[in-house]
């Protein structure tokens, strides 16, 4: 376990350090397109994260190759270089896609290459575990096929659901803790060396999500973009598809005693078969939906729009934070609800504690504009907007904010126009003041910004 955690702390820093530098180099290079119809922020925000989630992921497998228990994954298994294979193919689609947006057509064609080149090297699924029937084995044509499928559908999952910031890192994240905790519980519990690479992939994809999304959260200073989306949700597929059609199940000797106890202990077995449909149940959801409403109206399926789960939760009042954590509940939800059924599927309380948050999630969804209040005490914990307000605060801060602020501006609009600047240049320090001075935050950074853009057109 220590190395698992010294592997994703590799790559969360990786990942974390290169974002600022990528930054830098996507506004240089131009790869910060014009807001677009169906985009939810303001301001034209640089791509390319990719390049340090991409770069993340290379640094975690290298260490995880010179540590002494995971440099075994390495020698006994060709996994986790073709993984490093496919990921290098996707990840340049998705670069080239950042900068000059290449056609729907040709991304899927690349998508479908770079699975291919997995499957090559060994990365496929060699049989099924079937309910009531056993293990079934699989030809060459099926299992490549198979997972070809398998890798498209989860890459175009989580691009789909990137559309608010912060949603996609967190929400895979999130589904990577959870076949994480799945996979180690084979490899540790049961002995399996051939869950190994599986829980190696689900810890560097836990890093390099950790690494970018502090630069991600609202308001995010950097997109990861197709180069991002399409890298994390190939070695999400990844993960799925080494640990479900790797992974021998005669090896858990759990064909033991009566057939009805035999099924019930071939709940872990079977879980396979669902966690990766789990792990990317809101994203499928949303891509299925997506795909239907587009072809209903006559439209491509590849046709973007404002349409998604996230655009219609921010259309019924939800904030854009409040959007994201409740997606972020959600997959959660669903990730760690399976992976407690395979714990323990004949415990009624975790039936009993999924409907309960269920319901708990329905209530937050359809309370958009209700605002929880901290009790007296946690206040000076939580932001100013979760505090009571107390009688009489309003009209004792109100003049003593803008007074000033007023006051200061009308001065030094004044001392500007007796030097002898012109008057758009006094108008310009009086609104700047007051705006710093009595406006939000939002407000402030966006005038700074048209300042600075004005500046740099002259």
């Amino acid at each position: 376990m220590r190395e698992y955690l010294l592997t994703l702390c590799i790559t969360a820093a990786v990942t974390y350090l290169l974002t600022g530098p990528v930054r830098k180099f996507a506004i240089v290079a131009g790869a910060m397109p014009q807001i677009r119809a169906r985009d939810v922020h303001r301001e034209p925000t640089p791509r390319l994260g990719g390049i340090a989630m991409f770069s993340g992921l290379c640094a975690g497998l290298l260490a995880a190759d010179h540590l002494t228990n995971l440099s075994e994954v390495f020698q006994k298994s060709n996994e986790p270089r073709a993984l490093l294979s496919g990921a290098a193919l996707i990840w340049l689609i998705g670069v080239l896609d950042d900068k000059f947006e290449i056609d729907a057509l040709i991304k899927l064609g690349g998508q479908m290459i770079a699975a291919g080149v997995m499957v090559m090297q060994g990365l496929t699924i060699l049989w099924l575990p079937v309910p009531g029937v056993g293990t079934v084995a699989l030809t060459q044509w099926q299992g490549t096929l198979l997972t070809v499928a398998l890798v498209v559908i989860t890459i175009n999952a989580v691009n789909f659901v990137d559309g608010l910031d912060g949603l996609a890192a967190g929400m895979v994240c999130i589904a990577a803790a959870a076949f994480f905790m799945y996979a180690y519980r084979i490899w540790y519990s049961y002995g399996i060396e051939a869950a190994a690479p599986a829980t190696l992939f689900a810890a560097v994809l836990m890093g390099m999500c950790l690494g970018f999304l502090p630069h991600n959260m609202h308001p995010a200073r950097i997109f990861m973009g197709d180069s991002g989306s399409m890298l994390i949700g190939l070695v999400l597929a990844a993960g799925a598809i080494s640990v479900t059609g790797q992974v021998d199940p005669d090896l858990m000797n759990l064909f033991t005693g009566s057939e009805r106890n035999s099924v019930h202990q071939m709940v872990p077995v079977y879980i396979p078969l669902l966690m990766p449909l789990t792990i990317i149940a809101i994203p499928a959801a949303d891509f299925i939906f997506a795909v239907v409403r587009r072809t209903w109206r006559g439209q491509s399926p590849f046709a973007a729009d404002r349409g998604h789960l996230h655009h219609r939760l921010l259309q019924i009042g939800h904030s854009h934070s409040r959007a994201v954590l409740i997606m972020y509940f959600w997959a959660a939800l669903i990730g760690f609800g399976a992976l407690a059924y395979s714990v323990n599927s004949a415990s009624m309380w975790i039936v009993l504690g999924i409907v309960l948050l269920s319901f708990i999630g329905l209530v937050l969804l359809l309370l958009p504009r209700f605002t929880p209040r901290a009790p007296r005490w946690a206040e000076q914990f939580v932001p100013p907007r979760y505090r009571r307000r107390r009688p009489g605060t309003a009209q004792r801060t109100a003049p003593a904010a803008s007074g000033p602020a007023t006051a200061d501006g009308t001065r030094e609009a004044a001392a500007a126009a007796e030097a002898g600047e012109s008057g758009e240049r006094a108008a310009r320090v009086a609104a700047t003041v007051a705006g710093v001075n009595g406006a939000s935050a939002l407000g402030a950074r966006s005038r700074l910004l048209d300042g600075r853009k004005a500046e740099t057109s002259r």
